[in-house]
């Protein structure tokens, strides 16, 4: 890691990457069974590393019974038998390292599954060894869990052990019951596993949930008109914890870790990021992936301005001692494309570039998803059968019970809303499995894939992932594109989203046109084109088509 500055800014390698997710069961199949598996991964890492990214973030690899796809882990010194061995994931370790590119690995340890050998040991009595690992309680005066604390995944947060007579607490399925970070064993088992695979070589951490870690004594119910997502937030002791494993690991290693921001305040984020502090490098903030959410989760109609103000409140929610993430998609979302894009016919490739050249010109460190660097788009869901999600299944059971299940209604709604739409599996070509699988894939793979496919745009000189390609390419060349200041050019306009990345009295100005009218726009000062995209410049005017994209360099 380098030590000196830019525009006022500390330098790191972690600031100046481009990060890629790869959900590795519907990424690649290696072996024809229909799961995508690390062997499949290592076996397309040139489209990868022709691309130009410097990070790999991959979702769980661990032993899991898979409650909730690897999320739910039972062994996190083990591969997953789906995903191959550990021998396949050093193979995918070097392979990257040889092509220049680093690994992120999840860390999910605000809870294990049902199923780890820790969980066993803790529920076998009141006795036993490891009771305090996780969290158990009595039930209330009068019976019933402790409190009324709703998971994430539509039941409550309490599940009920018969054998022992207690509760524990899991903030999401039952099968994933919440460990008790208060038990100094609890923390020093986290910093080895941390450890063994920092060791291994791997170059960093996503921190699953990690706000969560820390529970408020006497679990005081959630005040009225309050969110779980806060209100199980920066409890007492979060921000010791993530010293403390700053201490006792992080500080060892030349590495990255960036945490999910889930119910934070951008106050409170900075605090985790502070590196004076001595935390977590960057954090993923929500705002752009809950804003477009109305009651009860639905999507509601939303306005440009709104979309630019989030960008514009990250921009300025970190000062010269923080850092944080720029992203549209993860496993947890739908597709850009379809979301804050266009995905109809002759809008998808146009609206598809303009959104990555909004990704990779953003500040903090852009995280891509898989797939999103071709534009691929939300599955046409048409029954509640075809979901895997679990939150899917749980809510539409719920609904069922309670008498309130109307599948078209639903069906309406996940199809704007499901996690399972970034979820599906790659397509790689137009042929049988989409290149993904010759086997049956364990999701369904979106009918869009003959035409809409890694083989296929990377064959048009003018498809996303060229256009891709280019602009992590400036992003690499171009210091104020990482470490330059924000400044929203026209940030009332209902079309036109304008903003210059500066360092001093140079750097860029880019300009995207967010809808499919033409449009003008009239720049503040004489600049130089660098990259387009349906637009040109004529003297200090850019002229767009639909979904047009120029950057320019201020002269």
């Amino acid at each position: 890691m380098t030590t000196d500055r830019v525009n006022g800014i500390a330098r790191a390698w972690w600031k100046e990457a481009v990060a890629y997710q790869i959900y590795p069961r519907s990424f690649m199949d290696g072996n024809g069974d229909g799961i995508g598996d690390l062997a499949g991964i290592t076996a397309r890492l040139d489209h990868l590393s022709d691309l130009g990214v410097d990070v790999i973030w991959l979702s769980p690899h661990y032993d899991s019974p898979d409650r909730d796809n690897g999320y739910d882990i039972r062994d996190y010194r083990a591969v997953s038998e789906k995903f191959g061995s550990m021998e396949e994931f050093d193979a995918l370790l070097a392979g990257l390292h040889a092509r220049g590119m680093k690994l992120l690995v999840d860390l999910v340890v605000n809870h294990t599954s049902d199923q780890h050998a820790w969980f066993a040991e803790s529920r076998a009595s009141r006795d036993a060894q490891k009771r305090d690992w996780y969290i158990w309680a009595d039930p209330a005066p009068g019976g019933g869990p402790p409190n009324d604390w709703p998971s994430f995944f539509s039941t409550p947060a309490w599940s009920w052990d018969e054998a022992t007579g207690q509760y524990y607490l899991h903030l999401f399925a039952p099968e994933q019951p919440d460990l008790n970070w208060e038990n100094p064993a609890v923390r020093g088992a986290v910093w080895d596993l941390m450890r063994f695979w920092l060791d291994k070589g791997v170059d960093g951490f996503r921190m699953d949930v990690i706000p969560f870690i820390s529970k408020t004594p006497g679990f005081p119910p959630i005040p009225e008109g309050g969110t779980p997502q806060k209100h199980y937030a920066e409890g007492p002791h979060l921000h010791d914890y993530l010293r403390e494993m700053r201490t006792e690991v992080l500080s060892q290693y030349d590495v990255m870790t960036v945490g999910e921001g889930n119910g934070l305040d951008q106050a409170q984020m900075r605090r985790m990021v502070d590196a004076r502090r001595g935390e977590l490098d960057m954090i993923f903030q929500f705002d752009v992936v809950e804003f477009d959410r109305g009651e009860g989760g639905w999507p509601r109609d939303w306005t440009l301005p709104e979309f630019k103000a989030i960008f514009a409140r990250q921009a300025a929610s970190m000062d010269a001692h923080g850092w944080t993430t720029v992203y549209l998609a993860n496993h947890d979302t739908t597709r850009p494309v379809s979301r804050y894009g266009d995905d109809a016919p002759g809008w998808r490739v146009p609206s598809a570039k303009a959104l990555m050249t909004l990704l990779l010109t953003q500040v903090g460190t852009p995280f891509l998803y898989q797939g999103d660097e071709i534009g691929m788009t939300n599955f046409p869901f048409t029954a509640i059968a075809q979901f895997d999600d679990i939150a899917v299944r749980n809510a539409w059971a719920r609904a069922q019970k309670a008498g309130t299940a109307d599948e078209a209604q639903f069906l309406a709604r996940l199809n704007r809303t499901s996690r399972d739409h970034t979820r599906t599996p790659m397509q790689w070509d137009g042929g049988p499995g989409a290149g993904f699988t010759s086997g049956q894939p364990w999701l369904v793979i979106n009918p869009n894939a003959e035409a809409v496919n890694v083989a296929a745009d990377r064959a048009d000189p003018k498809g996303i992932y060229d256009w891709t390609r280019a602009m992590i390419a400036l992003r690499h060349a171009e210091p104020a594109l990482v470490y330059g200041g924000y400044r929203d050019l026209a940030p009332n306009h209902p079309a036109l989203f304008a903003y210059a990345r500066e360092i001093g009295e140079g750097g860029l100005c880019v300009v995207l046109n967010m809808a499919r009218e033409p449009q003008r726009f009239a720049l503040p000062r004489a600049a130089e084109p660098v990259m387009a995209s349906g637009a040109d410049l004529e003297g200090r005017e850019i002229r767009l088509d639909g979904w047009g994209a120029c950057i320019c360099r201020w002269s």
